[in-house]
């Protein structure tokens, strides 16, 4: 079970890290493109 909780964890940090490229190849976009769109958000 610790196990379970401690590999959510690490993935949930890993994909923080990395959303930009994770986003651009998700939704086809260029990096970019995401970074502008999450950079307007976090000025808001």
């Amino acid at each position: 079970m610790f196990w379970i909780l401690l590999l959510v964890v690490v993935l949930g940090v890993a994909a923080y890290r990395f959303r930009v490229p994770l986003l651009a190849k998700i939704l086809g976009q260029p990096q970019s493109r995401i970074e502008r769109r999450l950079e307007q958000r976090k000025r808001r």
